[in-house]
């Protein structure tokens, strides 16, 4: 059976189910997939009531990529009457599973309440002035996958696609925080230069191989959308040294206690103002 003959929001709602059931919590405020360098957040935010491994959890695949834990977490945010999902296990297109595997925990994350989607990741920056270890705040995107979660004549509003007042919020907790447009490749392969140079011509800032598919399915379902990403690099043809997952696993691991602080005050800040 192909990914076209089911129903990729039934497979949601099925999925949301059994979070409930095991978690006992039937209802989610906030959602965060936690990319490369990220995975800190989680403990910051509050008390874990639940935790357990995704493939638990029906349409959840074990991550392909190291610095991803492989893991949901139901997390009750310290301060507040408000949980938040947490999605360590984060498909990338590139691993060949399709797009509705991609942005299955989106979804999944919509069908269990959660009004608002908070995407990390860990990137190139072509903007020479970002060392690595960046936070950069995602204003905009371009997908270059030549793919959409979107199915037939479904027409969705991206104009604001990163939702205003959530960056104003992220200001708010750290007026310092730079804003670049995303760009996503379908990788594994890094960009050329040739190729990074042509993403800065169309405008782009950040470029990697995650999230935008998951902030159009996110829309789609209503969601609010956060975007935050870490310069784990400088881009190809940017950088004077060769590109290496090493060199971003590593990038992350520095930053890591520094940007999960940041946003663990991020998110506690977006469900206080939720309440």
């Amino acid at each position: 059976m192909s990914e076209l003959d089911v129903d990729p929001h039934a497979a949601a709602r099925t999925a949301a189910e059994r979070i409930a059931a095991l978690s006992g919590i039937d209802h989610h405020d906030i959602a965060l997939v936690l990319g490369s360098g990220w995975g800190g957040a989680a403990d910051l935010l509050g008390e874990t009531v639940w935790e357990a491994p995704a493939t638990e959890v029906p349409g959840f695949r074990a991550p392909a990529l190291a610095g991803h834990v492989g893991t949901l977490r139901s997390i009750a945010i310290e301060g507040t009457d408000t949980h938040a999902l947490v999605i360590g296990a984060r498909t990338h297109y590139y691993e060949g599973a399709g797009v509705e595997a991609v942005v299955h925990g989106v979804r999944t994350a919509a069908a269990t309440g959660a009004g608002t989607m908070v995407l990390t990741n860990g990137c190139g920056g072509i903007d020479e002035s970002w060392s690595p270890g960046t936070p950069v705040l995602i204003s905009d995107q371009i997908n270059f996958t030549g793919t959409s979660p979107l199915r037939g004549a479904t027409f969705v509003d991206v104009t604001d696609l990163y939702t205003p007042r959530l960056r104003e919020i992220a200001r708010e907790v750290d007026p310092e925080l730079a804003e670049g447009v995303y760009m996503q490749f379908r990788g594994p392969s890094y960009e050329t230069p040739a190729e990074v140079r042509m993403a800065r011509t169309l405008g782009a800032t950040l470029v990697g191989m995650s999230t935008a598919l998951e902030a159009i399915a996110a829309r789609e379902a209503g969601m609010d959308v956060l975007g935050i990403s870490l310069v784990t690099n400088l881009a190809a043809g940017i950088s004077a040294t060769p590109l290496s997952h090493e060199e971003v696993v590593e990038a992350g691991r520095e930053a890591g206690p520094r940007i999960a602080a940041l946003l663990a005050r991020v998110v506690r800040k977006v469900a206080e103002e939720a309440a």
